[in-house]
């Protein structure tokens, strides 16, 4: 049976938290986000394993409260100008195994009043890792073009994040894949309607947007010798 996890309230509690991004507002509402936004976020983490493990037994869906896919709510202002203590926003993140944080190839949801959309790829791979995607993609450009050029892949995604202003050491500017080797993310994004993330066959909507991202993720997992 399809199963809605995120309601209305879900959304006005994170829309009423932008408004009101202070400790004494949220602690007076503690009990409102664990009913409105942690609950059924942790709950919908519970249902999507089974989906996560059939796309690939190496990624996780972890339902805890710290720890686990689900983000956390606090931020960390200590390099930011932005010194609000709470995002805005629920984050969810399907880790491979091997990865131990948001830099990690992922599957990723997110939530806010303003925009949803579902993720997958890795951001802000560290040195090693941004240096094995590049090198994959010169050494394997037809298998890259033929996944994030394919129409249904098109249909759903768009490659994101940032990119380098010129060119990355060791390649030529006029490389033919340079505008994919000046990437500092690997990511594509999908955007999604409250309609679909408040609706029961949301599970259902993101395994399929998932699966059309897991020849890419399979790819970079490849890059990573990581396991897919």
């Amino acid at each position: 049976m399809n199963t809605s996890f995120f309601n209305h309230q879900t959304l006005s509690f994170l829309q009423q938290l932008s408004n009101n991004n202070n400790r004494p507002w949220f602690n007076e509402r503690k009990s409102l986000y664990e009913q409105s936004v942690r609950e059924p976020s942790l709950a919908f983490i519970e249902a999507m394993e089974p989906s996560i493990k059939s796309l690939s037994p190496n990624f996780t869906a972890v339902a805890k409260k710290t720890g686990g896919s689900l983000m956390r709510i606090y931020r960390d202002a200590r390099f930011s100008n932005d010194k609000t203590p709470y995002k805005t926003n629920i984050g969810i993140q399907f880790r491979h195994t091997a990865g131990k944080d948001v830099h990690a190839p992922g599957f990723y949801l997110h939530i806010s009043p303003d925009t949803c959309f579902v993720g997958a790829g890795i951001w802000r791979p560290n040195s090693k890792a941004l240096s094995n995607i590049r090198e994959m993609i010169s050494d394997s450009p037809n298998a890259w073009k033929n996944i994030t050029r394919h129409n249904t892949f098109k249909r759903y995604y768009t490659l994101s994040g940032d990119s380098l202003k010129t060119y990355p050491r060791g390649y030529a500017k006029d490389h033919p894949m340079i505008n994919d080797l000046k990437r500092k993310d690997f990511i594509a994004i999908h955007p999604l309607t409250h309609e679909e993330i408040l609706s029961p066959n949301v599970t259902k909507t993101i395994h399929h947007r998932f699966k059309v991202a897991s020849d890419l993720m399979d790819y970079l997992c490849n890059a990573l010798e990581l396991p897919y």
